[in-house]
């Protein structure tokens, strides 16, 4: 078990991400603004971003969306249900379609196409085209920060601000 005084001088792999690479801020900060336009819930964005760190298996991503979830009121028996979403009741049509999808893109299909003519035009009877592809944008977003929290290892339960304090 890791004591409180051990956390304290436990760090990231990488040293701080936002003064290695200064141009990966400029494009988070843009991939936040187009995916905080309105066109879906914030609530769909992070069970969705919750989702996609579970399915690459990173506790940092998955505590931190949980953590979103928990700020932003959601009910504890959805945070818990995303990792099994496909039987769980508790999630509207529109939430269930951004939940494969954000599934679809990274798993292989040996059938077919990953997001198959079916997905796709149950996606579009949720969505209109701006918020598909807001969500499209959430699941690239998500993409964007799974090699910064896979290869860099930041703390869990920690926010950037916190781990690289300069």
């Amino acid at each position: 078990m890791t004591t409180t005084s051990e956390q304290a001088t436990l760090q990231s792999r990488l040293p701080n991400p936002r003064k290695l690479v200064p141009e990966a801020e400029e494009i988070a900060g843009v991939l936040f603004k187009a995916t905080g336009n309105g066109s879906i819930p914030q609530a769909t964005i992070s069970l969705v971003q919750l989702r996609a760190g579970q399915i690459v298996g990173n506790t940092y991503l998955t505590v931190l969306h949980t953590g979103n979830l928990r700020k932003a009121g959601e009910a504890e028996t959805r945070i818990t249900a995303v990792a099994s979403w496909q039987d769980a009741a508790c999630f509207t049509p529109a939430e269930r379609v951004a939940l494969a999808l954000v599934e679809a893109v990274p798993t292989p299909n040996p059938h077919g196409e990953r997001v198959s003519d079916e997905l796709y035009a149950q996606a579009t009877g949720q969505y209109d085209d701006k918020a598909l592809a807001t969500l499209i944008v959430a699941i690239g977003q998500v993409g964007f920060f799974i090699p910064l929290a896979l290869i860099g290892k930041p703390l869990p339960g920690m926010s950037p601000q916190e781990q690289w304090r300069d």
